[in-house]
């Protein structure tokens, strides 16, 4: 059986990490290099650099910061935030990334999931769901949850992975930075739907709702950002703690 992962977040705008709730109400975090140097030092498996304004400015990946938390880090590294093109993925590639993040654009142009996994492979290519609630239909948003779409999150999830995705990001917009606990019944059907690993994001609050998201939730691996950061949570008890459940997760 796979490990479970856990991977922390960092969400960034104008070159700091930043947190919200249900994607507003942004305050920050920290020093990106910083926060990932000790996050490989706690035993994080891997980490996420998402640039949530890129696409909302028009504008490419920092790339410049890229480099240095790829610099300070071994871990796997993925990163995610106005990325459109094999050539923006090339670029992000040779900055130290090891898997893109794409969300927007390949709502815009469904064949980039194709490009991409053919020209990378599917291990590299991470396709992140940002899902609402919506008049009893959860429906997938983009442009860093600020643009509502017609989609609907568990067709869409489906299309993706036969695109060639090696990996869901799904995050519930609803949960999102509530530390209430994650989206379960959304991401068991997500996991249900697919056969490629769903990474459970939004809602993570204490050990528990780890314990299930992954038994209940049926999620691969699980993402959050502000318990890390602000140190409710440390990714070494959690990971002992979840041990403890006969969960298979990496010491």
């Amino acid at each position: 059986m796979l490990t479970k992962r856990i991977i922390p977040c960092l969400d960034i705008k104008d070159g700091r990490t930043v947190k919200g709730v249900n994607f507003v109400e942004l305050r920050d975090a920290g020093d990106p290099v910083e926060l990932a140097e000790r996050y490989t030092q706690e035993g994080a498996d891997e980490l996420v650099f998402l640039d949530i304004s890129a696409t909302l400015e028009k504008r490419k990946t920092l790339i410049e910061l890229v480099k240095k938390v790829a610099a300070a880090i071994h871990i796997p590294f993925t990163v995610g935030g106005g990325i459109s093109s094999v050539d923006d993925v090339r670029a992000l590639l040779q900055a130290g990334t090891d898997k893109v993040s794409i969300n927007s654009a390949a709502v815009k142009n469904p064949d980039l999931i194709n490009e991409l996994s053919k020209e990378f492979g599917s291990q590299c290519v991470v396709v992140a769901i940002d899902s609402r609630h919506v008049d009893g239909v959860d429906l997938v948003h983009t442009h860093g949850g600020t643009k509502p779409t017609t989609l609907e999150t568990i067709a869409w999830a489906k299309e993706v992975a036969e695109r060639g995705a090696g990996e869901i990001l799904l995050t519930s917009m609803d949960h999102d930075g509530t530390k209430a606990g994650f989206a379960l019944d959304l991401t068991r059907r997500v996991a249900a739907a697919v056969n490629i690993p769903v990474i459970a994001s939004g809602g993570g609050g204490n050990e528990t709702h780890f314990t299930d998201i992954f038994q209940n939730g049926k999620a691969d691996a699980a993402l959050a950002a502000s318990i890390f950061h602000y140190k409710e949570v440390e990714i070494n008890h959690l990971k002992n703690e979840l041990a403890k459940q006969n969960l298979p997760i990496r010491l």
